[in-house]
């Protein structure tokens, strides 16, 4: 922290800097006020510590230069002729706080560490505020296909209401994303916005995590908490994986979304509560519900805007655009394209693990390709390989074993010619056979290239 000294007393100035260099501080001193209105204009300090008198321009002249010059630097002022009048003034015109003369050194630093952690929290909070009023507009979760166009419309239309939202799909497809956006273009999107993972809640502190508890209601409550649905007061709560709330909690979960009230642990007493819930679960609840694992009231009370968001293997319209969208934003600096031949590759792969997958190659893709241009040879084999998933198990039922070794056999096949560009040497390297093997393998299948 940069702090500037002004006082014109000489010994009393070096060891009030010695002082203050010793706890970590970067200080410059100043006889008189001049000297700081002259260095404030090169140099921005975090703290000001100035006496009332001084020769020229007093302390309290000089407060007010300072804070016009620089509002955020805090001020600090030092007076042995301290009074009730000189405080206030000094309050007014904008001093953090006062000392009287003569003080300890523990009472100087004290202060300063209360600076120094006003500046730091103030700092933080800047920079969360820059975070979260970076826009989450609809730019952000990217997609052009219908069903992301579809869902665009429908957090258009339900955005500033308070109705509870259930978003499902797939681990991987962006529903916190989706949560983001609905808060943030929202009527509550200055207030609160508090996500609760209720996968890693553990079940023994999931009721208190919730709804908050009272000093002593069980062992380790050393005092009162408030849980985060009082932390959401007036905003939005985000309850990702919903389905891993204990049954037997449902029903206060349910309780709260009805009546808006909560009931902390160890105590009866009710305190309201204004939150929105938006919920998101990769899980058919439906199913669940029929498993005895989740409460039919409960999924209708946040079943009230249903958005699903699709597979990237069902939409593979947003492929080409959610590629280039990794590539600009890892390749800065170091534009990076994506040829025809591994876009191709990219385009035919399953994505079990959807647009996080898809970042993650990206990323992968672009530290280790060399050069400016990303080919099909530089996608690792893995993504060659055909990925079975739960409709893959619907399609093949009732099949032969033949049936599901032909049709396994054509997928890396088609694979193999997309990656090599069409090469049948390359392809049967990449399947590590020999070249006879794949051409009778290839007209097998009627595959051309």
């Amino acid at each position: 922290m940069k702090v500037f000294l002004a006082e014109d007393e000489r010994i009393l100035r070096i060891s009030l800097a010695d002082e203050l260099r010793d706890a970590g501080y970067q200080v410059f001193e100043f006889a008189e006020a001049s000297g700081v209105l002259q260095k404030i204009r090169e140099e921005i300090p975090d703290l000001l510590i100035t006496d009332i008198r001084m020769p020229g321009i007093d302390g309290l002249e000089l407060l007010e230069r300072v804070k016009q010059l620089s509002p955020d630097t805090v001020v600090v002022v030092m007076t042995a002729f301290a009074s009730v009048d000189t405080a206030i003034k000094a309050l007014k015109l904008g001093a953090y706080d006062y000392l009287a003369k003569p003080f300890r050194k523990e009472e100087i630093l004290h202060l300063t560490e209360r600076v120094a952690e006003l500046r730091d929290i103030k700092n933080d909070n800047q920079r969360l505020q820059s975070q979260v009023s970076e826009p989450f507009d609809f730019s952000s979760f990217a997609g052009e296909s219908e069903a992301v166009l579809k869902i665009f419309d429908t957090i258009k239309s339900v955005a500033h209401s308070n109705a509870s939202v259930l978003i499902t799909g797939e681990t991987g497809t962006g529903k916190e994303m989706l949560a983001n956006i609905i808060h943030y273009n929202s009527n509550r999107s200055k207030k609160p916005f508090v996500k609760v993972s209720c996968a890693i809640l553990a079940r023994e502190v999931f009721e208190s995590e919730l709804f908050g508890h009272e000093k002593g209601a069980f062992t380790g409550a050393e005092k009162s908490r408030k849980g985060r649905f009082e932390m959401a007061d007036k905003g939005t709560i985000y309850l990702d994986d919903i389905d891993d709330v204990p049954l037997e909690l449902q029903v206060k979960l349910l309780r709260v979304l009805q009546e808006q009230e909560v009931e902390a642990v160890g105590t009866t007493t009710p305190v309201k509560v204004d939150v929105r819930v938006v919920a998101s679960t990769k899980y058919d609840l439906k199913q669940l519900i029929g498993q005895g694992k989740f409460r039919d009231d409960l999924y209708y009370r946040l079943n009230v805007i249903p958005i699903h968001i699709p597979p990237l293997r069902d939409r593979k319209d947003d492929i080409q655009l959610l590629v280039k969208r990794f590539l600009q934003g890892f390749s800065q600096g170091n534009p990076v394209q994506v040829g025809p031949d591994a876009l191709n590759v990219l385009e035919n792969y399953a994505w079990p693990g959807n647009v996080r997958e898809m970042r993650n190659l990206v990323e992968r893709l672009v530290l280790t390709t060399k050069g400016d241009r990303i080919t099909a040879a530089d996608i690792p084999a893995e993504f060659l390989m055909p990925t079975i998933n739960d409709t893959d198990h619907e399609a093949v039922d009732g099949w032969n074993l033949e049936q599901v070794i032909n049709n396994t056999e054509i997928k890396l096949l088609k694979a193999a010619i997309l990656r090599s560009g069409g090469n049948k040497t390359k392809a049967a390297k990449l399947l590590n056979i020999p070249l006879s093997t794949f051409r009778t393998k290839a007209e097998k299948h009627g595959l051309e290239f």
